[in-house]
């Protein structure tokens, strides 16, 4: 399969759009056909990946960011024989913990949404940024903070409540890892304060033949933050999905 042929879903995570993906729509454009899922008000995982199914090529690659990460791993886990290639960037594949912090992450997450509908969703954002979000050397470039917060602004507060739904109740995709045969990159900043770098190590020692790329200074919206380097990583395992695929 030569690589202008390959199908590519983009899969955006928690309150991102198409825009978390623009650098690579443009970087990439001439070895694939990429479409972006919209999850819409969907609220589980297993329904985001259903949805894709529905609407993706009878075979695809799939790039999932975050929340999109777990996403993809669902689309794997239904629909293996369609998927061709796999990208997990910056995103994790373990359920929520059981006991006391997984009550803290039920509070903390609803305390967010309790956020968004009293003060808007930028609101969200700029919570989300002071974590950092991203790597505190972005932090002074405002076209990029203001492409992060115009994103989440333009998400509802009923589609955070949804995803929120979907994020508690995440599957445990352990056991799925050792299972995919297909090229694998798994890819994180190497500052993501959000799902580090140690996650990644695990999820690529656990998934066979696949390649860890870790983004130098950088944080968890890799895409934006780091764009040449994230669209090089996918290029180039693009090539191996082509190659795989022939």
């Amino acid at each position: 399969m030569r690589l202008a042929e390959l199908n590519v879903v983009l899969v955006p995570g928690l309150l991102c759009d198409k825009a978390v993906w623009k650098p690579q729509l443009a970087a990439l454009k001439d070895v694939a056909r990429m479409q972006v899922a919209d999850h819409g008000e969907l609220d589980s995982l297993v329904a985001m990946a259903d949805a894709i199914l529905a609407q993706a090529p009878p075979k695809f690659a799939v790039v999932g960011h975050s929340m999109g990460g777990r996403v993809a791993l669902e689309v794997v886990r239904r629909a293996a024989s369609r998927v061709t290639g796999l990208a997990l960037l910056d995103t994790g594949y373990a359920p929520r913990p059981a006991g006391e912090a997984g009550t803290k992450e039920a509070a903390a997450r609803h305390a967010l949404l309790d956020l968004a509908r009293s003060a808007g969703m930028r609101a969200v954002g700029e919570r989300w940024l002071s974590i950092p979000m991203i790597h505190e050397a972005r932090l002074k470039e405002r076209k990029l903070v203001e492409s992060i917060l115009g994103m989440i602004e333009r998400r509802t507060p009923e589609q955070f409540a949804a995803q929120i739904r979907a994020l508690l109740a995440r599957p445990d995709a352990t056991a799925l890892l050792p299972m995919i045969s297909c090229p694998t990159l798994v890819l994180c900043g190497h500052d993501d304060a959000w799902a580090p770098l140690s996650t990644h190590r695990v999820m690529a020692q656990l998934i066979p033949h696949s390649t860890l790329v870790t983004v130098p200074e950088c944080g968890h919206m890799c895409t934006m933050e780091r764009p040449e380097p994230v669209s090089t990583a996918l290029r180039t395992w693009l090539a191996r999905v082509a190659k795989m695929s022939s």
